[in-house]
């Protein structure tokens, strides 16, 4: 590794950095060889004060830094447990970014199970990296009080969400009991800060098919508080959402994460989830009916032009209805890197001009939500 600058401080021979005092954030690297470490640490030296160290020397980590930055194959076990032992530590930072080279579910999954805050998937790449660490003061708390980083909700929710992806992936056990809890605990940030705060916060954490899940479930939620709906719908509501997705996770991230449009055959694929979900959770007794009818409805549309069944009219119960208004809301506004954010209400227009698809009365309704809630 070639000498750090005076940012970075010296490199040692056990291949970590100690860095020079400064008055920059502080980030902490670690990576699982030397040409990785000094990647990322040639990217992040111009703004930030940055210490790093090979996962396979000995932790020395003693000051806490703003956030975390690992760069390391996730399937070497080697590389797990040199993780793991310093998981104290690394649960002390702010944001826990995971740079996963390998864009598959096993690997982002393993990297949330790890204690990541973000995934970034795929080649190194500076300008997304640079951005995840922006706002590194944690300035970006919400007026409704909290910060927007040291979330609990955020953090337990984006767990839930891989662990039922490996799940279905691994064939492993899945926790319906952490799911349902994982979307109380979203309810119940939501209805203290509110809608907008949780996705700025979700926008700012997760990409892909987990900020998709993250956001469903929020705008799901708030759609059910506008309503009124009661204690116990609510909780069918935002179980649905949190596994409305769940059989996304048999179809490849190069198809789901794609920029640009689908091709025939991409699509067709993408259209087997809700079946795919619904078959994997049918026989789990904690999945109720209602649940069930979610995730394999959520696509259908009252014209009878939706998928997986072109279920039509009185056919499609009323969860399904919220949850389907709340899946495109969700979709047309979440953050991907190749196309800027839409605004809400564009989206809401969006929504509003899909006559005879979705109930009119539920869109009249949704506006709050869409626009000021």
């Amino acid at each position: 590794m070639q000498n750090a600058r005076t940012i970075t401080g010296s490199v040692k021979g056990d291949g970590s950095m100690r860095s020079a005092p400064s008055a920059r954030p502080f980030v902490h690297v670690l990576a699982d060889s030397s040409d990785k470490l000094s990647g990322i640490c040639s990217v992040l030296e111009q703004q930030f004060t940055v210490a790093g160290e090979r996962l396979d020397a000995e932790a020395k980590l003693s000051q806490v830094p703003f956030a975390v930055v690992i760069r390391a194959e996730l399937r070497d076990v080697d590389n797990i447990a040199a993780i793991k032992k310093r998981s104290a530590r690394l649960a002390k930072a702010t944001k826990r970014i995971f740079l996963v080279e390998h864009s598959s579910h096993v690997s982002i999954s393993q990297a949330y199970a790890l204690g990541a805050t973000l995934v970034l998937p795929g080649p190194l790449n500076k300008i997304k990296l640079l951005a995840a660490l922006a706002d590194p003061d944690g300035s970006a708390a919400d007026s409704a009080g909290g910060s927007t980083y040291q979330d609990n909700a955020v953090e337990t929710a984006a767990t839930a969400i891989s662990s039922m992806f490996t799940a279905v992936t691994m064939g492993e056990p899945l926790d319906v009991d952490g799911t349902k809890d994982a979307g109380r605990k979203i309810a119940e940030r939501i209805t203290e800060h509110g809608l907008s705060e949780w996705l700025t916060t979700v926008r700012r954490h997760h990409e892909g098919t987990y900020q998709h899940c993250l956001l469903v479930t929020g705008v799901a939620i708030d759609f059910g508080l506008s309503l009124g709906v009661g204690r116990a719908d609510m909780e069918r509501l935002y179980s649905a959402a949190m596994f409305h997705d769940i059989g996304k996770a048999r179809i490849p991230l190069a198809i789901l994460d794609k920029p640009g449009r689908l091709d025939d055959t991409e699509r067709a694929m993408i259209e087997t989830h809700p079946a795919a979900g619904y078959d994997f959770l049918k026989d789990h007794e904690k999945i109720s009916p209602e649940i069930l009818d979610a995730v394999r409805h959520h696509h259908e549309y009252l014209d009878g032009s939706g998928y997986p069944d072109a279920l039509a009219g009185g056919s499609i119960n009323d969860i399904v209805r919220i949850l389907t208004i709340s899946d495109i809301f969700a979709a047309l506004i979440e953050h991907r890197h190749y196309k800027p954010t839409m605004p809400r209400n564009e989206a809401y227009n969006i929504l509003c001009g899909m006559t005879g698809k979705l109930e009119k009365a539920l869109v009249t309704s949704f506006r709050d939500v869409a626009l000021s809630r």
